[in-house]
């Protein structure tokens, strides 16, 4: 929550781009900073097909949702197992530092190719910390799909 005497939330939304430093330390945009201190992002290994994994970063109301989605899931699913497990084993909690950085764990940083630059993208309720090149890639497959994806909000 960014306000929390009005409940405002939280969007994220736009492009930074942003170094990461030897520690792989990579600032948040004050924007999408916790309001309150001591607010532990998830921080998880995203897999994409074509253009490479990436890294997604969740609040806890939206890592909360996803835990209850699962938890919702039918104990005869063995999808629900497999979420459970991947999304358990490859997701960490972050915390803001007081400069406004998360520092990215080294397997998961060097997973998605982020190294010396990261381009943090706005998923409204959620983010995600690509490798710049790989990020160009998935830009380009997005506007050949947006015309198609744009056509669910009529």
């Amino acid at each position: 929550m960014r306000n929390a005497v009005n409940k405002e939330p939280t969007y994220y939304n736009s492009l930074y781009q942003h170094g990461v430093d030897e520690k792989r330390r990579v600032q948040i945009p004050a924007k999408w900073r916790p309001e309150k201190p001591g607010t532990e992002l998830t921080l998880m290994l995203w897999p994409k097909a074509k253009e490479g994994p990436c890294l997604r970063v969740l609040p806890p109301a939206e890592m909360a949702k996803m835990v209850k989605a699962i938890d919702a899931m039918s104990n005869g699913d063995a999808n629900k197992v497999v979420l459970k497990r991947f999304i358990g084993s490859e997701s960490v909690q972050v915390g803001v530092d007081k400069a406004g950085r998360i520092c990215l764990p080294e397997g998961m940083a060097r997973a998605a190719g982020i190294k010396d630059e990261a381009m943090l993208v706005g998923l409204l309720d959620r983010f995600e910390i690509w490798n710049p090149q790989s990020y160009k890639k998935v830009k380009a497959s997005d506007a050949v799909l947006a015309h198609e994806a744009f056509k669910l909000m009529e």
